[in-house]
Order: C-alpha cells, then structure tokens, then sequence
C-alpha cells in the first residue's frame, strides 16, 4: 500500500496517509518517510483512551488519495460510524480516492471457513461488497515459507512471540490454506467483472479463460453416468466450474424423463461442487446451446441418443447431432452410456405437427399411393380388387398418422383416383358409376376420421407433456428455495435463469411506469399489493406466462415471509428483554432473600435481651452476619455490574498488569471447603492489558465455577501461556463437563447448567466473567478436558511494556 502511494506521489499526486498502522515494524516505518501524516483523534472509551482516524480531519484536508489502513477495524464509540469501511465510504462520496489494505481472513464471506481452518475467530470483519467495489483489487501473494522466514527474521512480530507465532496460527498448513482462499476470492472477482464486461457490450462468443463444462440432463437412468465423466472433465480443468441444466419445454419433455431421477441427479451434482439449472425452452438444442454461451462455458457434456437406428432412421437429426452442428466454440462431448441405441423408455412427446411432418405428410399423400400402384400393377392377378383397396387403406391411415388431415385428404383423393383409373373395371378408364364414387367417399371419410383422431391424441399428449414440464419446473424451484438461505433472491435468480431473461428485479408500482418496452422487452407481473415483478430480455409467450404467474405467486409469499420476519426480529429484543426481567425476578428472589434472612436472624440474635449468648456464640453469629452480608453484596456488585455492561457504561482503568497480581484475591473469594487450586506457569507469561479489579473478579468467577463441578479429592487446574500476541489462562475442572450443544448457553445469564438446586448462586458467574472479559478486550471460550471436564480458556492482549533504557 505504502509503495503504491509513493508511485503516485512521484507522478504528482496529492497523497496523504489519513491511518496506517505500523505495528513498530522497522521497515514499515521507513517507507513511511516523506508522507504527510494527518494527526489522529483521541477517544476515550470504557476508562481508556484510544487513537482513531480524524474523519473531518481528512475531509477539511481535501487530498486526491488518502491512505486508509485496516478496512476491517471497528471503530471505538463515539464517532458517527461503526466502521472504518464506512469512513472510507465518505471519503468517497467526497471525491478522495481511497488505498486501503485487508488480510483474507477478514472478509465476511470466509469468516467460518477461516475459523475453522486456523481455530481462531475473527471478530472484524467487512462485507464483500465492498470490497468487490472496489475500481482495482491488487493481491499481494507470498509462499508460507517465505512469509515465515519473515517472521523468523524479526520482520512481523517481536522475538519472544514467534515461537509461538510459527507453532499456532502462522503454521504453513494455515498459511497455504490462507493463500488458497485469496486466490480464489481474487480469481472470482476477476471474473464477475468479465461477465459485466461482455454483458454490457453484448459480446455472445465463449472467452475460454476459465473452463466451465456444463453437462445436459434429460431425466433418463444414463443421467449419473454423464454427471460423473463431466465431473472429472471439470476436475482435469483446474477446478473448473460444473453446471448441470434440464431443458424443460412447453411442448413436453425428452422422453424417459424422471422427476425422481432428476432429483437424484441433482443431488448428485451439488454433491460434487456442481450447481444445477432448469431453463424452460421450445428448441432443446437452441436453449441447450443460449445457457451455455450465457454462463461462458468451454466444454459441453451430452448422453448418446437413446433412439434406436430405426428411429434415428425414420425421425431424422437428434438433439445431439444438432447441438454439435450448432456448436460453434464449444467443444462437445459425446458420452456412451448402457441405454445408447436401446430406444426409448417412453412413447416420444412430439408437437402436434412439426415442421418435417408438414412437409412430408401432403408429399407422401402424393408419392405413396402412386409407389403402391406401381407395385400393385406388377402383380396383377394375384390380388382381388378387395385386397387391392385395403392396402390403399392403409397407406392413406398412415399418411393420416404422417401429417393428419390435410395429407390424409390428398392421399385419399389421390389413391381413390388410382384406385379408379388402374383396378376397377374398364381398367385404364375412368368411371362415374356409383362404386367408383362410393369407394372415394369411403375413402375420404376413413382417412379424415383417423387424421381427426392422431391430431386430437397428440394435442392431447402435448397438453399433458407442457402440464409435466411446468410442475417439473415448480418442483426444481420448490427444491431451489428449500435449499437456499434467503427465498426471494433464490427466486429473483431461479426466475432470471429458467426464462431466459437478461435481468430479473422487483421494483414498487410508482417505478413501474419508468419502465420502457420500446427499446428493450418488458414482462411485468404484479406482486402482491404494492410490488411488481420486472423481467427485460424477451417477450414471452402465453405459456410461459403461465408458469411465470405461478412463480410470482411464490415470489408473494416469499416477500410477505421476509417482511413478518423483519417485523419479528423487530419485536425479539423487546421479548428478550422481557425473559431478562422475569428471569431477574425468578432467580433473584431466592438468592436475595437467602444471605438477607440469615444476616437479619443473627444481627436480630444477637440484639435480643432475652438470651445470654456465650463468647462463642456471638463469634458466631457475628460471623454468620459478615458472610451473609458478603455474599449478598458480591451478589448485589454481580447485579450492578451486569447492567452497566448491558448499559455500556463500565468505567475501565487498563494497564500492563501480571496475573500473580490478582490470585491472592481471587483464590481467598473461594468458599471454605473447596477444592486445592494447583498453580502453573503464572509466571512464565508476560503482562496482561487488562482492569485488576474486573480480572480478579473474571479469574475468582472461574475458580467459583470450576470448584462446584470438580469431584471430591480433585484439584482445580490454573495455568497459562503465550500464544502470539496474547495470554491464555486455562482453568481446568475434571468434573462431568457441558455437552457442545450447551456451552453458550452456559453464558446466558441465569443459568444453572448442571446445577440441581438454587443454592449454587443467580447464574450470573459466567456471564459476567465473558463480559467483562470482552470489555478488557479479550475472549472467554469453553474447551473440552482432556480425560473429561471443562475448562475455560480466558484469552488477553499482551502488554507493550517499554524495554528499560
């Protein structure tokens, strides 16, 4: 970042460093030289003070590029944003040009997959958006073994923390790990703005700079055998993308299509890193080929026709031979499959009259009865004119079957002609007598009954095939919501996507009339009372609007959904707050009244005239009154302390501070009876940053807590160690342990886990102890015992003790 403001200060820039953090590192600190350095502001926080950017400063200041370190960070309350990245975002709107620095691990997008790789949560995180907006994203690479030479040499932290540096966090499985999600990240950013790029100046071409293979179901049993040998295409590709698409088209499926096939396969797909798709289109081989050169795919991945040599024969190209013709660009796979040449599973869903039937129906209405009289003339003799009529029966029903009833009326027309002139005596004649008329009407009205018959079946068939298409449709968009987290963008997306459109929003009705046809098409469809959905590429047709009608139907109900649970989230902190005070009011009450009623009973005792007490006694009862008054006001201090972490008004005094500062205090906050504590490499450890009294009351919290779980002749495990720039204190109980599943719940005030009566304290221990943990800026996590147990795991900052002169 720093090298980058000194190439644009050489060229004359305007460059000020409005925040940098340089941790004291020496070679940072030297390309700091000859910058202009804005003063920062000071804010005092929780009895702290605390350097953060001067955002007016920088505003006033007025530089063409500001230097703005640690996107991420949080900023200290009291400014007017929560963020830095919201600082940066006014400097924008300002006109100042913005370098800014982040580390992978702090996207929001990677924070789990982070967490989970190197164990340690990331508390700051920023949005990828805003990075992603970002006019250029340089990515500074390094090997891990090369970074951990720099931190060997002194480069990044301190010698005394590196050792613990490189064995935790800084492992080369991490780092690599950490180096693998950056390229990544990058790598798709990269190509989001490609596919802006060829959208916005319409370039259709496939640019083959990622490979991206896109495999065709059909919902026949040959699907998980394609999806496979696609996957491994993909794999050889450099992790390259996997997209599985069903064509589902308004005049009937592919036959042997499955719904429960084409689950399976979905499932399988997504298993193996791919995403499925469903797109509704007439043309199969044309929408196969629009979807694929819309995602920018390389490689397309097809089943070998299932249709036998006959049918191939008889029917003409298939899907597969089409796709290939059109191609283009795209490498096409053919893959073979137990099924290839079986024929079909099912009857073929075809339209009404296609177009090759069109033509070849009036044609052979022509050609075959004249083929037939050919045939028949040769073998004259050997048929009677009966037989001779049948068979030019059954060639006008199957040129009734061809091309229905237009054709079916030519071939009966032409064969009762031929019929006349060639068979019925005088042969080579013809004649009007009332056979020759009868056998042409008999004709005519046999052949018209069965086109009639073959064109209804089959717009029958058509309607039923478009009503499976459109459920089929529904149920990948039911199983697409399902799977997703948010419904309306997964709708918004599935809708986009299924009809083919250029770009899918939903705009209120006053933005509607905005909205322009003439220059590109635009479908609107009303969503609920005051929403309506806008989709812009192309017209539909009336049965695609259709299922688009049923899709915004979903869209409604997704909307209205995700307006109750805005509205409920908005009601929860006032329910939370409510179970707070019940359960205040439920738990206190006992707590309260206990220590309260056996102070009041001595003090009372002891104030009575009518008992002599002994020496011993009023000791005794003196002693009771003191315990009973401490306890109530370590409960009543818990109390206060609580509300004021809630409030956010706990005054902080921090400093650097050893642990062996507060052990006395907290060890003799034990109840008499408890456990011994074993004590472990408290000295071993630099100083902590942290509020002596809060810690002694975290450290005592833990002990409390430790030695109410620990067995009988157990000890209690207190120790501590280094890991990079913070201390870890460990207290350690072997006593039954919390389920994974109830930990947090452990830090919810008021709660007894694993206590079996009410005399174990208010349940605030630990709860309190994570807050004000948190408020010294540090963290408290539940660990698993090795052997079984608990411990608890009270992580701090380090220090910076200036070394002596």
């Amino acid at each position: 970042m720093l090298d980058e403001a000194r190439r644009r200060a050489e060229r004359g820039t305007d460059v000020v460093v409005a925040y940098v953090e340089c941790h004291k590192r020496r070679h940072t600190l030297d390309r700091l030289d000859g910058f202009e350095i804005l003063p920062r502001t000071r804010r005092a926080y929780r009895g702290g003070q605390f350097e953060e950017m001067d955002l007016d400063a920088v505003l006033a200041r007025r530089p063409q590029v500001a230097l703005v370190d640690e996107l991420a960070h949080s900023n200290v309350p009291g400014g007017r944003n929560v963020k830095r990245w919201q600082d940066i975002e006014e400097l924008l709107a300002a006109g100042i040009d913005v370098v800014t620095a982040v580390n992978i691990q702090h996207l929001e997008s990677l924070n789990d997959v982070v967490e989970k790789i190197t164990r340690v949560p990331q508390q700051e995180t920023v949005p990828d958006d805003v990075v992603r907006r970002a006019h250029q994203i340089e990515l500074v690479d390094m090997p891990a073994d090369a970074l951990r030479r720099r931190m060997a040499h002194g480069n990044i932290y301190a010698p005394e923390k590196v050792d613990a540096a490189l064995a935790n966090y800084f492992r080369v499985g991490n780092l690599t790990a950490l180096r693998e999600l950056a390229l990544l990240w990058v790598a798709d950013s990269v190509d989001e703005a490609l596919q802006k790029y060829r959208t916005e100046h319409g370039i259709g071409g496939v640019w083959e700079t990622r490979e991206r293979v896109v495999v065709a179901l059909t919902g026949g049993p040959e699907g998980e055998t394609i999806i496979r040998r696609a996957a491994r295409i993909a794999d050889r590709s450099a992790r390259g993308d996997l997209l599985a698409v069903h064509i589902a088209r308004s005049d009937g499926l592919a036959a042997g299509s499955s719904s429960a096939a084409l689950a399976r396969q979905r499932v399988l797909v997504e298993s193996l890193g791919g995403t499925y798709h469903s797109v509704v289109g007439d043309d199969i081989p044309t929408a196969l080929l629009e979807f694929a050169r819309a995602e920018n795919a390389t490689q397309l991945v097809l089943g070998t026709s299932r249709r036998s040599r006959l049918e191939r024969f008889l029917t003409g190209r298939g899907i597969g031979e089409t796709v290939v013709g059109l191609s283009e660009d795209i490498d096409v796979h053919t893959v073979t499959h137990e099924r290839a040449g079986g024929g079909r599973l099912l009857p073929s869903r075809r339209r009404t009259l296609s177009t090759p039937r069109l033509i070849a129906g009036p044609v052979s209405g022509l050609v075959l009865p004249v083929v037939l009289t050919f045939l028949l003339h040769h073998t004259r003799g050997s048929l009677d004119l009966m037989s001779e009529a049948l068979l030019f029966l059954l060639a006008v029903v199957g040129v009734a079957c061809v091309g229905g009833v237009v054709s079916a009326v030519v071939a009966s027309v032409t064969a009762s002609l031929l019929l006349n002139y060639w068979f019925i005596p005088p042969a080579g004649h013809f004649t009007a007598n009332l056979n020759s008329v009868l056998a042409t009407v008999v004709f005519a009205v046999v052949a018209g009954t069965v086109a009639a018959v073959v064109d209804r079946s089959l717009r029958l068939s058509r309607r039923s095939a478009r009503a499976t298409a459109e459920a089929e449709t529904l149920s990948s968009l039911a199983g697409s919501i399902v799977r997703g987290d948010e419904a309306v963008p997964a709708l918004l997306a599935r809708t986009r996507e299924t009809f083919a459109m250029e770009s899918v929003e939903l705009v209120p009705c006053s933005a509607v009339t905005g909205a322009s046809e003439r220059d590109d098409p635009v479908v609107r469809v009303p969503v609920g009372q005051d929403t309506f959905l806008l989709l812009r590429g192309r017209t539909l047709p009336a049965a695609e609007r259709r299922v688009l009608t049923a899709f915004a139907a979903h869209l409604t109900v997704a909307v209205e959904r995700a307006r109750l649970a805005e509205a409920a989230a908005e009601i929860e902190p006032v329910r939370a707050a409510d179970r707070m005070r019940t359960a205040l009011l439920a738990a206190v009450s006992h707590d309260l009244r206990t220590p309260l009623a056996a102070g009041w009973a001595a003090i009372a005792s002891l104030r009575s005239r009518d008992v002599d007490f002994s020496d011993d006694d009023r000791d005794e009862l003196l002693a009771t009154a003191d315990e009973s008054m401490a306890r109530l006001g370590r409960l009543i201090d818990n109390l206060l302390d609580m509300s004021r972490l809630q409030a956010g008004a706990l005054n902080l005094s921090l400093r650097a501070m050893a642990l062996e500062e507060v052990l006395p205090m907290a060890l003799e906050s034990l109840p008499s009876g408890a456990p011994p504590v074993d004590i472990q490499h408290l000295d071993a450890v630099p100083a902590v940053l942290a509020d002596p009294p809060l810690l002694e009351r975290v450290i005592a919290n833990l002990l409390s807590n430790a030695a109410r779980h620990t067995p009988r002749g157990a000890s209690v495990l207190l120790t501590a160690s280094t890991l990079a720039d913070r201390v870890e204190v460990r207290v350690v109980d072997r006593g039954p342990g919390l389920p994974a599943a109830d930990r947090e719940r452990a830090f919810v005030p008021f709660q007894r886990l694993g206590d079996t009566d009410n005399t174990t304290g208010v349940g605030l221990g630990l709860a309190l102890s994570r807050g004000l943990t948190e408020a010294m800026e540090g963290t408290l996590t539940p660990e698993d015992t090795p052997g079984g147990g608990l411990t608890m795991v009270l992580s701090l900052p380090v220090a910076e003790v200036p070394a002596p002169a």
